[in-house]
């Protein structure tokens, strides 16, 4: 089982099930909500991930039409995001995780929106869009 948190350590969860996918994601809104060239990504059932403390903490913001990203309302941390279009399967930071989730990322999403200063030097597939 996997367990993240956030900086502060008020928003602890668990991963009870086995990720289906690793991504790094250069969209404009993983920069802003991260702060950094991209983010790293995990695809994980929504059935197989609990918040075990700081429920409270979490504060939701609609960052597009049918997508909740939750952040810890105390330090800030980007927790999780849900979308509509991805009903049943959330997107968790892989920042967060405590330990080796036993997966590497596959790919690279919104590749066409990357940092101009960041340059891909490694040979995983890019996509210009979400694969749905």
């Amino acid at each position: 089982m996997l367990t993240g948190s956030c900086l502060c350590g008020k928003v602890r969860y668990e991963v009870r099930g086995q990720p289906q996918v690793m991504y790094y994601c250069h969209c404009r809104m993983c920069r802003k909500a991260t702060g950094t060239s991209f983010a790293t990504n995990m695809l994980v059932r929504a059935q197989d991930f609990a918040i075990i403390s700081g429920q409270e903490a979490l504060k939701p913001y609609r960052s597009s039409a049918d997508e909740f990203r939750h952040f810890c309302s105390e330090c800030g941390s980007p927790v999780y995001s849900e979308a509509e279009h991805r009903r049943g399967i959330l997107s968790i930071r892989c920042g967060l995780l405590d330990g080796d989730p036993n997966i590497c990322p596959s790919y690279h999403l919104y590749a066409d929106y990357k940092a101009p200063w960041y340059r891909i030097a490694d040979q995983l597939p890019q996509f210009p869009e979400e694969q749905r």
